[in-house]
């Protein structure tokens, strides 16, 4: 799927909540790397204490980021994911030593229902080191949170 085709039908509703996937320059399993999976989980934590967002659930696999929230009051939603992407960049870059892609550009977004239980859908994100086969329980897997879970 190409990077504009992304963006085909996306709509940014202020307060609504998101299933957004962020993926690695080349899949590249950066995070793997225990302190750059923390420079990343600071950053989205400081978003959501900055009002920018309401993080719901969330899970940092080794080349890509699962994260459910609720958009704040007046954010756009490519803007939000944009300044996560570059600060969490720069700080991973800034520690690497290194400069150049951390993330691929794009993210793929999906407006939650109001039908659809949050629950249900952090519990699925939540499950994704145990379906790659990361860990055998959850409790093990140190990069991920839920607020329900």
């Amino acid at each position: 799927m190409s990077y504009d085709d992304l963006k085909v039908g996306r709509r940014s509703l202020p307060g609504h909540a998101y299933f957004v996937t962020i993926v690695t320059f080349k899949r590249k399993p950066l995070f793997s790397d225990l302190y750059l999976a923390r420079c990343v989980i600071r950053e989205m934590r400081r978003m959501h204490g900055e009002g920018d967002l309401d993080s719901m659930a969330w899970v940092l696999m080794p080349d890509h980021l699962h994260w459910l929230f609720q958009l704040g009051d007046r954010c756009d939603l490519g803007n939000v994911i944009a300044r996560f992407k570059g600060v969490s960049a720069r700080r991973l870059n800034q520690h690497l030593g290194m400069g150049g892609h951390i993330w691929q550009r794009g993210f793929y977004d999906r407006a939650i229902r109001a039908n659809e239980d949050p629950i249900t859908v952090a519990r699925y994100m939540v499950g994704n080191p145990l379906r790659a086969g990361l860990v055998d329980s959850i409790e093990d897997y140190p990069h991920w949170d839920a607020r329900w879970l």
